[in-house]
């Protein structure tokens, strides 16, 4: 089990436009082969945060999430609404 979490910062002016692309995002990864979990989380006192939760059966399943139209297109789509430039951990077998 891979699982990985993104820290995202968007622009005020950003927030809708990301909480959409990352919806469809999330809707299109949660039906891979593979995606055994795709949450979108947005922190309660900066709406401007988000985390995206995911969990992959393995590191081919997170390999095989990059090469997705629909994460291609969420890619393209949030590139511009960033405040900060995205971080993302991943983490492997839980203990």
């Amino acid at each position: 089990m891979i699982t990985t979490v993104c820290n995202v910062h968007v622009t005020a002016e950003g927030v809708e436009a990301f909480k959409a692309a990352s919806l469809a995002n999330a809707e299109g990864s949660r039906n891979e082969p593979g995606v055994t979990r795709f949450d979108l989380l947005q922190q309660v006192d900066d709406p401007t945060r988000f985390v995206l939760y995911e969990e992959y059966v393995d590191e081919a399943a997170t390999q095989a999430h990059k090469q997705t139209p629909h994460y291609l297109a969420w890619r393209e789509a949030v590139t511009d609404l960033m405040a900060t430039p995205r971080a993302t951990y991943s983490f492997g077998d839980r203990l």
